[in-house]
């Protein structure tokens, strides 16, 4: 494995992460009827942490029936795409 796919893998890890947890934070902020986080910024996590963010809707229940939130589920599809291309065109190999 070369640095570079290590690189890789390390940032989709925390981008992804942190997303689930901003998805999961808004949740109990709800609950709490507390200072929510802005839809548009959970759409931003959705957008760099895609598999975090519908993680994070799917297990905290949170957004789910909201139609723009559906865009998470196309990010997703995206990055899987992209991931695919870059093994593909040889970017990142083990």
């Amino acid at each position: 494995m070369s640095i570079n796919i290590l690189v890789f893998i390390i940032l989709l890890l925390i981008l992804n992460i942190a997303s689930f947890a901003a998805y999961l934070l808004d949740k109990r902020k709800a609950k709490r009827k507390e200072w929510r986080t802005p839809e548009s910024t959970l759409l931003l996590f959705g957008l760099v942490g895609p598999f975090g963010a519908v993680a994070g809707m799917e297990y905290a229940r949170h957004k789910t029936q909201k139609i723009k939130f559906k865009l998470n589920y196309v990010f997703l599809g995206i990055h899987l795409i992209l991931i695919a291309l870059m093994f593909v065109n040889g970017w990142i190999h083990f």
